[in-house]
């Protein structure tokens, strides 16, 4: 027991004396607001980089929705193989044939991308004819057109 204290005693004058020969009180007194300071500043980042990986991390997740719809199309009832629409009334109307192909293809339940995909023009070229041919008809959305453009014979 009286060894461990004798050595413990002599490393610790060694230390106090080494630390005495560095000038220690001259760097920890003088220096302590930067030291401090710098501790400070290093706690704070590290607090900054977890707290930015952390919100980031819960932002990243990326989640899609899928609708799919189901449409029941009744059966097409017998009659003529041919349709004629009736050109007079689209005269009266003053639907162009554009119109009238592009109100066929909604009736068949197309959106206007593949609208659009089977005449070779643009998404936005096919909403134009769709508001026109709407506003013709005195229709404000797709069912409405279609049911319209049957009962005025424009449509099978």
């Amino acid at each position: 027991m009286k060894r461990h204290v004798l050595i413990f005693g002599l490393v610790g004058g060694l230390l106090i004396a080494t630390l005495q020969y560095t000038q220690y009180r001259f760097v920890v007194i003088e220096h302590s607001v930067e030291i401090y300071s710098a501790l400070v500043a290093i706690l704070f980042a590290a607090f900054g980089i977890w707290l930015g990986l952390r919100i980031t991390r819960r932002r990243v997740i990326v989640r899609e929705t899928v609708v799919v719809k189901e449409v029941l199309v009744p059966a097409a009832a017998p009659g003529p193989k041919s349709f004629v629409p009736d050109t007079a009334r689209q005269q009266m109307l003053g639907i162009t044939a554009r119109e009238l192909e592009i109100l066929t293809f909604v009736a068949r339940g197309l959106s206007n991308r593949e609208i659009a995909t089977q005449l070779f023009v643009s998404e936005s070229t096919v909403k134009t004819h769709c508001a026109r041919a709407f506003d013709k008809l005195g229709a404000v959305r797709r069912t409405q057109a279609v049911l319209r453009g049957k009962e005025l014979g424009l449509l099978p």
